[in-house]
């Protein structure tokens, strides 16, 4: 067991062992890859506290994310963990990195364009993103269901390929 004395090397240590926890809905990507691990620190006593942001308020996902990190944390030697969730600011799919977009094209999820910013224009028509093919690249595809198996996803088609395929959301 790590206790006490815990200093920078420890938390950089502890760090990169909540960094390795998978999403427990989109498991090809990392807590870190997703963009809701927010830090890993080490307070005086040795307690390592992990912060976490979830995707959207009510996000089902959290308690086994949170789950997930105590558990690989505890079994890496660390005796006190704590957990905290941490709303502001709230995450945007922004946060995705770079490597966690290319996971989910290489799975066949199209990863989502960049996050609305500012106000919101009113329309009366729905906006649909140009959302490209994982598989085929084309751009000649269609939603077919703004909701998939996660409400972060929509259902999508390709017309050139036919495939189906799940798109993460721009929140």
């Amino acid at each position: 067991m790590v206790t006490g004395g815990l200093g920078p090397l420890e938390a950089h240590r502890a760090r990169h062992v909540a960094e390795q926890v998978p999403d427990p809905e989109l498991p090809m990507l990392t807590l870190a890859d997703l963009g809701v691990l927010r830090g890993v620190e080490v307070t005086g006593d040795g307690t390592v506290v992990a912060s976490l942001t979830p995707t959207y308020s009510g996000c089902p996902a959290m308690a086994e994310m949170r789950a997930g990190v105590a558990a690989r944390l505890r079994d890496a030697g660390y005796a006190r963990v704590e957990i905290r969730t941490v709303l502001d600011p709230p995450w945007t799919s922004d946060w995705i990195t770079e490597a966690g977009r290319r996971k989910l094209a290489e799975h066949g999820i199209a990863p989502p364009g960049a996050a609305p910013r500012g106000p919101v224009s009113l329309v009366l028509s729905p906006v649909r993103p140009a959302v490209p093919c994982p598989r085929c690249g084309s751009a000649d595809t269609e939603e077919t269901s703004r909701f998939a198996a996660t409400s972060c996803k929509a259902l999508w088609r390709c017309r050139a390929c036919r495939e189906p395929f799940e798109y993460v959301k721009e929140i």
